[in-house]
C-alpha cells in the first residue's frame, strides 16, 4: 500500500471512494509463512478436535483443557502476545486463517476464542508490566484459562449500567455483584473483571478463581455450544491486591469496547470456517440423496442452495481479508517496544469499527442462512439430531448475540457514519450529477453496479441527515437501513474486487469468483434501492420525499442479469470438487 493511501485510508471512506481506489488484501496473497500455521491449524482440528466433536459437546472440562495445551504445543495458542512474554506476536492475518480452522468445531472455536482472543487480550494491550508478566506466560502456555466477564442480567447491550462494584479498602479491592453468562468461566484461572469504582467509575479488574470471596453460578444449559462453559460469577466481598486494577480507574470503556472490537472480526472468521464445514457435508448428502430417480444435487432450486452457500463463503471470505489486512497493515506496523504502543494499536481498532461490526454482523447472518439452507437440503433428515445439520443451526445462532448483538452493531455503524459524516471525516453527495460511466475491465457490469449503489447511498443518507441531523440515530430503523447498506456495498465491493483481481492474476478459479461475485450483486443491488427509498421515507414528506424519490432514480441505471445461468456453473463446480474450492493450502 502506497504512504498516499495510508494517508487516506480510514473506517467508511469504502462509501465515499471509486470503486477499489484501496489496495484489498485477499487470501490468495497469504504468505507461505501464513499458509504454514494454517496447515498445522487444519492438521490439528483434523487431527485432535473434529474426531473428538461428540466428546467436547457433552461439555468434558478436561478435554477441553487438554485440547486447549495441545493448541500450544502445536503453536496455536500465543499467536497475539509479545514474544517477550513467550507469545508469537504474528500479524492479525495469519490469525485468521488460525480463526477459520479452529472455527469448525463450534463449541471448541468458542472456547478457544475466548482465551486467546477477549480474555487474554486486554491485560496484552492494557496490562502493567508486571501484570503481564504475571499473567501472558501463563495463558501463552494453557498453563492458565482466560475468561471476559462484562454482562450482568441487567447489563447485557447496556454494559455501561453494570452494578457490580469495586471499593478500595487499604491495599485490596472488596468486588460485590455479579456477572451471567461467561464464557469459559468453568476452565478459567484468570478472569478480566469490570466493576464500578465506588458505583460510579466503570473500571476493568484481573481476578483469580482462588480469590476469597469469588465464587461460580452452575452450568448453563444452553441452545447451542454446549462443549462451551457458561457460567454466573459471583463477587461476595471478593478481595483482590491492589495492584490487579487493570488500566486506570474510569478507564473500563475504553478497555471493554476496544477489546469488542477486535473480538468482532475475530469472530467473522470462525463463522466462515464452520460455513466450509457444512457446505462439504450438504453436498456430499445432495449428491447421495436420490428422489425422482435422480440425486437431488441435479434440481434447479437444491443447486441454488448449494451455490448462495458457497456465494455466502466466498463473500465473506473476501470482506473478512479485506477488513483484517486493513486493520493489521497499520496495527502490526507499531512495535511493541515503541512508546505508546498499546494505545496507537487500539487507535487503529477505534479506526475501524465500521469494517470490523460489518465483518461481524455479515458473517453471522450468513452463517445462520447458511445454516438454514443446509437443513432444507437435508429435509426432515436436517431436523434430526442424528444428522450435521441440526447441530449447527443451533450451534450457529449464538453468534448474532456474541460480542454485541447485531443490532446493536448495527448502531455502532450507522452511529460512526453519523459522527463522520458530522465532522466531514465522509462527505456525502447529495446530488445525482456526474454519475459513474461503466468501464470495460472483466467485472464492469458489478463494477458499475457497486458504484451506483455507493451513490444512492450518499445521496438518502445525506438527505436524511440534512433533514433530522444527527438525531437520525434516535430513529433505529432508519439507522438500520443506512447501516445494512453500507454494509452490503462493502460486501458487494470485497467481492467484486477480489474477483477481478483473481481473473488478472489467470487464478484457477477466477471465473468460479466471477460467477460468485456477479450473482451476488445482482440479487444485493435491490436490496440497498428499497433500502434507500424507505430512509427518504423516514426523513422526509410531502413535496420534498416525492423529489427525493424521483432524483433517486437517477442511480437505476443497472440493468439485472440471469442469477440462475451464474448459480448453475456454480453448482456444477462445486459438486465436482466436493467442497468449496478456493482453497489456499
Amino acid at each position: 500500500m502506497s504512504q498516499n493511501n495510508k494517508e487516506q485510508l480510514g473506517g467508511g471512506i469504502f462509501l465515499v471512494s471509486p470503486v477499489g481506489a484501496f489496495p484489498q488484501f485477499t487470501p490468495e496473497e497469504l504468505s507461505d509463512d501464513a499458509k504454514a500455521i494454517g496447515q498445522a491449524a487444519r492438521d490439528f482440528v483434523e487431527g485432535e478436535i473434529l474426531p473428538n466433536d461428540s466428546a467436547i459437546d457433552k461439555l468434558d472440562l478436561e478435554l477441553s483443557k487438554k485440547l486447549i495445551r495441545m493448541a500450544w504445543e502445536t503453536g496455536l495458542l500465543s499467536l497475539e502476545i509479545p514474544e517477550e512474554f513467550e507469545g508469537m506476536d504474528l500479524d492479525k492475518l495469519t490469525c485468521l486463517v488460525v480463526l477459520e480452522e479452529v472455527g469448525r468445531q463450534a463449541s471448541f472455536s468458542v472456547t478457544y476464542g475466548a482465551h486467546t482472543g477477549i480474555g487474554t487480550l486486554p491485560i496484552v494491550y492494557f496490562g502493567t508490566p508486571e501484570q503481564k508478566a504475571a499473567y501472558l506466560p501463563k495463558l501463552a502456555s494453557g498453563e492458565w484459562i482466560a475468561a471476559y466477564a462484562l454482562t450482568e442480567a441487567g447489563a447485557g447491550s447496556d454494559a455501561m449500567n453494570a452494578k457490580t462494584v469495586a471499593a478500595l479498602d487499604g491495599e485490596h479491592w472488596i468486588l460485590n455483584g455479579s456477572k451471567m453468562w461467561i464464557t469459559n468461566a468453568g476452565l478459567a484461572d484468570v478472569f478480566v473483571v469490570f466493576a464500578k469504582v465506588d458505583g460510579k467509575k466503570f473500571s476493568a479488574f484481573i481476578v483469580e478463581k482462588t480469590d476469597p470471596g469469588f465464587s461460580l453460578g452452575a452450568e448453563e444449559m444452553k441452545l447451542g455450544i454446549k462443549g462451551s462453559s457458561t457460567r454466573a460469577l459471583i463477587f461476595e466481598n471478593c478481595r483482590i491486591p491492589k495492584e490487579r486494577l487493570l488500566g486506570r480507574i474510569g478507564f473500563g470503556h475504553r478497555i471493554a469496547f476496544g477489546i469488542l472490537a477486535i473480538g468482532r472480526f475475530k469472530l467473522g472468521a470462525g463463522c466462515n470456517g464452520i460455513a466450509k464445514e457444512v457446505l462439504k457435508y450438504t453436498l456430499k448428502y445432495a449428491s447421495e440423496r436420490v428422489q425422482f430417480g435422480k440425486a437431488i444435487n441435479n434440481m434447479g432450486l437444491i443447486r441454488q442452495k448449494l451455490s448462495d452457500i458457497a456465494m455466502r463463503i466466498y463473500v465473506a471470505e473476501s470482506i473478512n481479508y479485506r477488513t483484517v489486512g486493513y486493520i493489521n497493515e497499520q496495527m502490526h506496523s507499531i512495535a511493541w517496544t515503541e512508546e505508546n504502543a498499546a494505545s496507537r494499536k487500539m487507535e487503529v481498532m477505534e479506526e475501524f469499527q465500521i469494517e470490523a461490526s460489518l465483518m461481524k454482523v455479515w458473517d453471522s447472518e450468513a452463517l445462520g442462512i447458511i445454516a438454514d439452507d443446509s437443513v432444507q437440503v437435508f429435509g426432515g433428515y436436517g431436523f434430526s439430531s442424528e444428522y450435521p445439520p441440526e447441530k449447527i443451526y443451533r450451534d450457529n445462532r449464538i453468534n448474532r448475540l456474541f460480542e454485541g448483538t447485531n443490532e446493536i452493531n448495527r448502531m455502532i455503524i450507522a452511529g460512526q457514519i453519523f459522527k463522520k459524516c458530522g465532522n466531514e471525516t465522509l462527505n456525502l453527495r447529495n446530488d445525482a450529477a456526474d454519475l459513474p460511466a461503466m468501464g470495460t475491465d472483466c467485472m464492469a457490469w458489478a463494477s458499475h453496479a457497486v458504484a451506483l449503489a455507493k451513490r444512492r447511498f450518499q445521496y438518502s443518507t445525506a438527505a436524511a441527515l440534512g433533514a433530522i441531523g444527527q438525531k437520525l440515530i434516535e430513529n433505529q430503523e432508519a439507522s438500520a437501513r443506512v447501516a445494512d447498506m453500507a454494509m452490503e456495498i462493502y460486501a458487494m465491493e470485497s467481492a467484486v474486487v477480489r474477483a477481478s483481481k483473481m481473473k488478472t492474476a489467470s487464478h484457477r478459479w477466477s471465473d468460479f469468483a466471477c460467477d460468485m461475485a456477479n450473482v451476488f450483486v445482482n440479487e444485493t443491488v435491490g436490496k440497498i434501492r428499497n433500502n434507500a427509498s424507505i430512509l427518504l421515507a423516514e426523513a422526509l414528506e410531502g413535496e420534498s420525499l416525492q423529489k427525493a424519490i424521483k432524483e433517486l432514480a437517477a442511480f437505476d441505471a443497472f440493468v439485472p442479469i440471469s442469477s440462475a445461468k451464474l448459480r448453475d456453473r456454480v453448482a456444477g463446480e462445486l459438486i465436482e470438487a466436493g467442497a468449496y474450492p478456493i482453497d489456499q493450502f
